[in-house]
């Protein structure tokens, strides 16, 4: 998730918040470990947080991360309390069941060998509402907190869950999100949603993690399309070239091919290459001149993104496949806009060939 939703590299420094870390805080420890984060682990169990400190000591990690004591009633993100400005991502991996009773009912259900039971204690299996009540709690969090912080995420541990979840995301207006599936084994599952107020998308594979077609309802917007496939005997440097040459006349806030990884990315204010902006630009600056890209010079780069896209080239024994990826922003409509508009000029292109 986070490495997707970045201009930068993966690998970046980053700070997470493990809502109900519990005794083991292997999440924190786990993310410490293998990437350069930070954490901040909470829990509202004495007991859970006198063992997580034990664990955090044993592995060598008090410099990365910090426990906080909460109470139930207290907000699940304690940045004000802390005087925290912003963290990078949130994770939490909420109570499963409304009650004690739901639990014992839904253990019954199934046959399960006993290496695959739930083991947590009531105060990390059970709350008021169950899963979709704590992470509604979360939800109505986030819209106070918005982008303070990147990515707001949650296991859980029902579908309808998720159905339930996503129904809400939609009802607050929030188009950028993920669903994913976790299978463990060949019939343990679990399911995980997230969501952010920044324009950053996710790349499918992150975001779109169901691969089920009855679950489709539930996946956000795709954010990869195909603009040409090429036998493996047809050369590239060709494509190469009208693809620097189309998208390299349009005005956009930036354009930059990388020929290293064959790819380019590019950012814009509105959809420069629709007739309407060629109309609307005509009306507004009649006669004037254009620079030798065919563009006039951009304007401020304080203007807002309404598109950040990414144009890949991958080259197999079979195949070359072009492709484009919605990289930022929240208006799908220009996405497929754009995506159609240079479907048409290599299609054209290659015919003329």
């Amino acid at each position: 998730m986070m490495d997707t939703t970045s201009y930068e590299p993966p690998g970046r420094k980053l700070c997470g918040l493990d809502i109900g870390t519990g005794a083991s805080c292997i999440y924190p420890l786990l993310g410490t470990a293998q990437r350069p984060w930070c954490f901040v682990a909470t829990d509202i169990d004495e007991k859970s947080l006198e063992y997580a400190k034990t664990n955090i000591e044993l592995n060598h990690m008090e410099a990365l991360i910090r426990l906080l004591k909460r109470k139930p009633d207290d907000p699940l993100i304690p940045l004000d309390a802390e005087g925290i400005h912003s963290i990078d991502f949130v994770m939490m991996n909420p109570p499963f069941y409304a009650s004690e009773e739901d639990m014992l009912s839904s253990a019954k259900k199934k046959a399960r060998p006993p290496m695959s039971a739930c083991t947590g204690a009531p105060v990390e299996m059970v709350c008021e509402g169950g899963e979709v009540a704590h992470v509604g709690r979360l939800l109505r969090e986030s819209l106070v907190l918005r982008d303070r912080i990147q990515w707001y995420t949650s296991m859980l541990g029902k579908v309808t869950s998720l159905d339930a979840l996503v129904e809400k995301l939609h009802e607050h207006g929030i188009d950028n999100y993920a669903v994913t599936e976790f299978v463990q084994g060949n019939k343990t599952r679990r399911w995980a949603v997230g969501w952010s107020f920044g324009s950053m998308r996710p790349a499918d594979h992150v975001a779109r993690g169901m691969k089920a077609s009855f679950w489709k309802k539930l996946l956000p917007p795709a954010v990869s399309t195909e603009l040409l496939v090429l036998p493996a005997t047809e050369p590239v440097d060709p494509v190469v070239s009208r693809i620097k040459e189309v998208v390299g006349a349009l005005e956009l806030m930036s354009w930059t091919w990388e020929p290293d990884a064959a790819r380019g990315l590019g950012r814009t204010r509105e959809n420069v290459w629709s007739r309407a902006w060629r109309r609307k630009r005509s009306r507004a600056h009649p006669g004037e001149k254009q620079n030798e890209a065919g563009a006039r010079t951009a304007a401020s780069e304080s203007e807002a993104c309404r598109l950040g896209f990414e144009i890949t080239i991958v080259v197999r024994t079979s195949e070359t496949r072009v492709s484009l990826h919605w990289r930022e922003g929240h208006d799908a409509h220009i996405f497929e806009s754009l995506g159609g508009f240079l479907q048409g000029k290599l299609k054209d292109f290659r015919r003329n060939l």
